[in-house]
C-alpha cells in the first residue's frame, strides 16, 4: 500500500531575525551615498570648478546685388555687413570669444562666397575694422558675372 505523506518545501527553517538584518545593510549604504554625493559635488567644485564654456559664433549672411551696382560697392556693403554681424555677436554674448562671418551675394541667381571674418574678441576689441580681418575670395568677380557687364559697358 501507498503511504500519504506531507511535502516540506525545504529543510530550511527561515531566521526572521536574519531576513531583518540584510534589509538593514542594504538600506544604510543606500542612505550613506545619497547623503554623500551633495557634499562630495560642493567638494569637487571647491577643488576643480568648471572650465567657462566659451565658443565661437558661425553666421552666414547672403545679401542681392543692387541693380547698376558693381563689384567694389557690393563688396563694401559685404564688410559693412560683416563688421555690424560680428559687433553685434559680440554684444549679444559675452561667452563667445571667436566670430566667423560668411558673406554670399546673389546676382541673376549665382550665389557666391565674397569675403569670410574671423575675428576674435581681443583682436576685435584692439582694431573693429572688417578689412584688416576679412578674407576676400578672388574668383568671386568672375562667378558673380560681373567681369562681363563691366566689359559689355565699355563697348
Amino acid at each position: 500500500m501507498s503511504k500519504i505523506s506531507a511535502h516540506l518545501p525545504s529543510s530550511i527553517t527561515p531566521f526572521s531575525f536574519i531576513s531583518e538584518i540584510a534589509r538593514r545593510i542594504r538600506i544604510i549604504p543606500l542612505v550613506v551615498l545619497l547623503i554623500s554625493t551633495v557634499p562630495a559635488w560642493f567638494l569637487m567644485e571647491a577643488i576643480a570648478p568648471q572650465v567657462v564654456r566659451a565658443y565661437t559664433a558661425r553666421v552666414d549672411l547672403a545679401i542681392d546685388r543692387l541693380p547698376d551696382e558693381n563689384y567694389e560697392t557690393v563688396l563694401r556693403r559685404a564688410e559693412a555687413v560683416a563688421r555690424a554681424s560680428a559687433q553685434r555677436s559680440f554684444d549679444q554674448d559675452i561667452l563667445v570669444t571667436d566670430v566667423s562671418i560668411i558673406v554670399t551675394v546673389q546676382n541673376y541667381g549665382a550665389i557666391v562666397p565674397v569675403l569670410t571674418l574671423e575675428v576674435s574678441r581681443p583682436q576685435w576689441r584692439s582694431r573693429p575694422d572688417a578689412q584688416i580681418w576679412a578674407t576676400y575670395f578672388k574668383t568671386a568677380r568672375s562667378l558673380l558675372f560681373l567681369e562681363n557687364n563691366q566689359d559689355l559697358r565699355k563697348q
